[in-house]
C-alpha cells in the first residue's frame, strides 16, 4: 500500500503543472491497401463530417493533420469505384494516430457499401470462433491493466486461472498450455512475465499495448495453417512507427515507469519504434508483505522498411527480465487475514528473462499472392531455488540463518532455445480461388540443470518424498510441418475452406496428419451459418518429456474439434454470434502413479515441480459447450461487448474415469464496455461471473497426522469453491500540458471488495484446512504524456 501512496503522490504533483484545458487537435497517419495486401494508390481519404481529407501516395500512405479529438469513420474513394466508410478510429489532441485501412474486393463493389466488423474480424478461411480486438480495448478496458492476455480473458468461453494476479488463458475448458501465441509472424512460447517452462502464462504481459495495432483470436476449429495447439491461437499485430517524425512519450503506472521513442526510416521508407519499461516498487520498499518485491524490465523494437513497392521487410523483438524473492523474513508482520501464512515457511527465488527475435520478408506477386518468408528465434533462462523451512524441523538463531541451513528442495537453473524458419505463400488461382501452402522447420538447443534430490510431497500421495530426479541434460531437437489448404465459393452463398497439415516430432519419434474442414452459408446479406471441424495435435512439453526416461514414450496430445453457430451483422458496427462446440481428448499425458490425475488439469501454476511426474498418454476428456456474444464496436461514443458461455468439461486419468476438469465452469459472464463523455472524459467498466472452481478436498485425518495436505482420492474435483464476481471501473481525463496531451487514468479493481476463493491449502502453521483468497478491492493509477 505504500507504494501505491507513494505513485498517488507522484500522479498528483504531476497535475499541478497543468495548463489551460483544450480539446486540440491531433493528426492520422495510414495506409490503404486491397484485399491482396497491395498499395493502392491515388485514393482519396476524407475523415466523415469534416473537411480533412487527403490522397494516398504511391505506397498508399495518407496524412491528415489538424483533426479535432473525437472518433470518425475514415470515407475511402479509390479511383474509378464507389466509396468505402472504415470503422471508427479514435483522435487524440497532440497525437499522431496510425491506422490501416484493408479494402474489400473493388471489383465485387456495386454500391456504397460500409466495411464492416465481417470484414475486419478474419480472412474468408477462418469460419468459426474468431474475434478481432482492437487496440483501444485492450488500452483503456477497466481491470486488463493495458494487458493483452487480461482483455482476452473476457471474451466468450475463456476463464480466468487460481489466482488473478496470474493471466493465463483457459479457453473452452482447455489447460493453459494449449495455447499458441503468435505477434508479427513470430511464435513465442510465453508473452509474459515471471514465467517458466510449464506454464503459459504468467502476472504481466512483456508487449506494451500501446504498441499493439489489433488482435485476432480464435478459439476453435481454426484452419491448417496453424502449429502445434489444441485450444486457441491468439495473434497480436503490433503497429509500425511515425514515418513523419522522431516522438516519444511516457507513462506511469501499476505496471510501472515506460518510455516509448518512434520514428522514420529514410525518407519515408519505413519506420522504426522501440518501447521500454520498468517496475518500480523496488524503488519504494524492499518488502511488499511477500518476503520481497517483483522486478523486471521489458523491451519492444519494431522496424519496418519498404525494399520497393512490392517487397516488405521488418525485424521485432521482445525481451523481458525479472526477479523476485518471497517467503520468510525477520520482519514482524502485521495481521493479515488474507496473507498465505505458508509464505513464512517457505524460502523462493526466482531469475528469469525470455527473449524473442524475428525478422520478415513479404514480397506481394502482383494480384496473384502474397509470399511471407520468417526466420524467428526465441530464447528463456529460468533459475530458481525453493526451501521448504519447515520440513526438515532445523530450528536457528535468526530467519538468514534457518534458510542458509535448510537443503534445497527443487532447483532449477535451465535454458530452452528455439529457432523457426518457414514460409507461408497465398495464391489466387481461377479454379481454386485462394490456395495456401506453406512450412516450417524448427530446431530447439535446451540446456536443463534441474533437480528434487529429496522428491515432493504431493498431495496425490500418502507417501512422502516421491519422485526423486536430478535433471542434467543438453537436447538437441527438430520439427517440422508442412500444410496445404483451399478456400473458394461452391456457389455465390456456400464457401469452402479445406486442407490439412502434417508434422513430425522428432523428439517423441512420431508425425501426425491434421485435416481441417470449415463451411459458411450466407443466408442473407447479414446472417450466415458457420462450422468447422479439425483434428489437433500438440508435443508435450519438452521438460516434460525429459524428466523421467518412460516420458520419451508419451504421444502428441490430440483434440478433435466440433464447431457450428450462426452470425448475425444487426448493423455494421454490431455483431451476434450463437455457437455450440464439442472437444474430443485423447493420448493425454496421464500420471501412471496417481490414476486419477491428468496433466489436463494442470498448468495455472509456478510449482513447477508439481507437473514433473512419470506419464503414459492415457488420458482423455470431452468439453461441451455453447456460447452466446454481442459486440458493438466504437462508434457513437461507446463500445462494448458482453457473452455468456454454458459448458462442461470432463477428464479422466489411468482409472477411466470422467470427472469434472479442474477448468469445468459451468456458466462463464463477462459485460464489458466504455463510454466517452466528451473528449476529454471517458468511463469503462468490466463485470465478470464464474461458476465456482472444482477443487479436490484433503483427507483431513491423514493430512492432519502428517501436517501437509493429503487430498480425499475418493473426491477428486468433487468439491466447489463459491461463485467468483469482480466488478472494475477505469475513469480516463485528457489534459493538456505545456501544449502536450497528457492521459490520467483512475481505476478500481474488485470494486465491491468481494473476497474471491483462490484455492484450498493446508495451513501448516495451524494443521488445518485454508481457504487462500484472491485480491480484494485494488486502486490502479498512472499516466500517459507525449514528450
Amino acid at each position: 500500500m505504500k507504494s501505491f501512496c507513494v505513485l498517488t503522490a507522484v500522479v498528483i504533483s504531476a497535475t499541478t503543472l497543468l495548463g489551460q484545458d483544450t480539446a486540440g487537435v491531433g493528426t492520422l497517419n495510414g495506409i490503404v491497401t486491397d484485399s491482396s495486401r497491395n498499395p493502392v494508390a491515388g485514393a482519396r481519404v476524407c475523415v466523415e463530417s469534416t473537411a480533412r481529407c487527403a490522397v494516398t501516395g504511391e505506397k498508399g500512405a495518407f496524412r491528415i493533420t489538424e483533426v479535432r479529438s473525437g472518433n470518425y469513420r475514415l470515407e475511402v474513394i479509390a479511383a474509378g469505384q464507389l466509396p468505402i466508410f472504415s470503422e471508427a478510429v479514435s483522435v487524440r489532441a497532440g497525437l499522431e494516430g496510425s491506422v490501416e485501412v484493408s479494402l474489400p474486393d473493388l471489383g465485387t463493389v456495386k454500391q456504397t457499401v460500409t466495411v464492416s466488423d465481417s470484414a475486419f474480424t478474419a480472412q474468408e478461411e477462418v469460419k468459426t470462433s474468431n474475434f478481432l480486438v482492437q487496440r483501444y480495448e485492450i488500452f483503456k478496458a477497466a481491470g486488463a491493466q493495458q494487458d493483452v492476455s487480461r482483455y482476452i480473458q473476457t471474451l466468450p468461453g475463456v476463464a480466468t486461472g487460481t489466482e488473478d494476479f496470474r493471466n493465463d488463458l483457459i479457453v473452452r475448458g482447455g489447460s493453459p498450455l494449449e495455447n499458441l501465441f503468435l505477434v508479427d509472424n513470430v511464435e513465442i512460447p510465453n508473452i509474459n512475465n515471471f514465467a517458466n517452462f510449464a506454464a503459459a502464462g504468467g502476472t504481466t504481459s512483456i508487449l506494451d499495448a500501446d504498441l499493439i495495432r489489433d488482435v485476432t483470436f480464435l478459439t476453435g476449429g481454426f484452419p491448417a495453417p496453424f502449429i502445434n495447439r489444441t485450444s486457441s491461437v491468439l495473434q497480436i499485430a503490433q503497429r509500425e512507427g511515425s514515418r513523419e517524425a522522431f516522438s516519444g512519450r511516457v507513462s506511469l503506472g501499476s505496471a510501472g515507469v515506460g518510455l516509448i521513442l518512434e520514428g522514420p526510416l529514410r525518407k519515408d521508407r519505413g519506420s522504426w519504434v522501440f518501447s521500454g519499461k520498468r517496475s518500480f516498487l523496488d524503488a519504494f520498499t524492499k518488502d511488499i508483505g511477500l518476503g520481497g518485491v517483483p522486478v523486471n524490465y521489458n523491451f519492444n523494437t519494431k522496424a519496418l522498411y519498404d525494399l520497393s513497392p512490392r517487397d516488405r521487410v521488418w525485424l521485432v523483438n521482445f525481451t523481458g527480465v525479472d526477479s523476485i524473492r518471497l517467503g520468510a523474513t525477520d520482519t514482524q508482520r502485521e495481521a493479515d487475514p488474507d496473507r498465505d501464512p505458508e509464505l513464512d515457511l517457505l524460502d523462493i527465488r526466482y531469475e528469469g528473462w525470455r527473449t524473442a527475435t524475428g525478422v520478415n520478408w513479404q514480397r506481394l506477386f502482383g494480384t496473384r499472392g502474397v509470399g511471407l518468408l520468417g526466420l524467428s528465434h526465441s530464447e528463456a533462462s529460468v533459475s530458481q531455488s525453493f526451501k521448504d523451512l519447515l520440513k526438515f524441523g532445523l530450528s536457528a538463531a535468526s530467519v538468514p540463518e534457518l534458510i542458509a541451513a535448510t537443503p534445497i528442495l527443487f532447483r532449477e537453473n535451465s535454458r530452452e532455445g528455439e529457432t523457426t524458419i518457414k514460409y507461408d505463400l497465398t495464391g489466387y488461382l481461377p479454379l481454386v480461388e485462394k490456395i495456401q501452402v506453406g512450412g516450417s522447420f524448427k530446431t530447439f538447443r535446451i540446456r536443463y540443470n534441474t533437480e528434487q534430490p529429496f522428491g515432493q510431497d504431493s498431495p496425490y500421495s500418502a507417501i512422502q518424498n516421491v519422485n526423486p530426479f536430478f535433471l542434467r541434460q543438453n537436447l538437441l531437437a527438430y520439427q517440422t510441418g508442412a500444410y496445404l489448404q483451399s478456400t473458394r465459393n461452391l456457389t455465390p452463398r456456400l464457401n469452402l475452406t479445406w486442407g490439412g497439415r502434417f508434422d513430425h516430432y522428432q523428439v517423441i519419434e512420431k508425425s501426425r496428419f491434421s485435416p481441417r474442414l470449415g463451411l459458411s452459408y450466407r443466408l442473407t446479406e447479414k446472417l450466415s451459418l458457420r462450422s468447422s471441424y479439425g483434428i489437433y495435435y500438440q508435443q508435450p512439453l519438452f521438460l516434460v518429456i525429459e524428466t523421467f526416461p518412460q516420458n520419451r514414450g508419451l504421444n502428441p496430445i490430440r483434440a478433435n474439434h466440433y464447431v457450428a453457430g450462426v452470425s448475425y451483422a444487426l448493423r455494421p458496427t454490431v455483431r451476434f454470434t450463437f455457437e455450440a462446440y464439442q472437444k474430443d481428448y485423447s493420448n493425454y499425458p496421464a500420471s501412471t502413479q496417481f490414476p486419477s490425475f491428468s496433466l489436463a488439469n494442470a498448468g495455472d501454476t509456478f510449482a513447477v515441480a508439481d507437473l514433473l511426474l512419470p506419464y503414459t498418454s492415457g488420458g482423455r476428456g470431452r468439453v461441451r459447450g455453447v456460447e452466446f456474444f454481442l459486440e458493438k464496436r466504437f462508434r457513437e461514443r461507446w463500445y462494448g461487448q458482453t457473452n455468456v458461455a454454458f459448458s462442461r468439461t470432463r477428464h479422466a486419468g489411468l482409472d477411466g474415469i470422467l470427472r469434472p476438469g479442474t477448468y469445468d465452469y459451468p456458466v462463464i459472464f463477462n459485460l464489458v464496455g466504455g463510454y466517452q463523455i466528451n473528449s476529454k472524459w471517458d468511463l469503462s467498466t468490466r463485470f465478470v461471473y464464474l461458476s465456482g472452481k472444482p477443487y479436490t478436498p484433503f483427507d483431513e485425518n491423514l493430512s492432519s497426522q502428517q501436517n501437509r495436505g493429503v487430498f480425499d482420492l475418493n473426491r477428486v474435483n468433487g468439491m466447489r469453491a463459491p461463485d467468483y464476481l469482480r466488478l472494475d471501473v477505469r475513469v480516463d481525463r485528457t489534459f493538456t500540458v505545456r501544449g502536450k496531451p497528457l492521459l490520467l487514468f483512475v481505476g478500481v479493481q474488485n470494486a465491491t471488495d468481494r473476497r474471491n476463493i483462490a484455492q484450498a491449502a493446508w495451513d501448516r502453521q495451524r494443521n488445518e484446512v485454508r481457504f487462500n483468497r484472491q485480491l480484494g478491492i485494488f486502486p490502479l493509477i498512472g499516466l500517459d504524456w507525449k514528450l
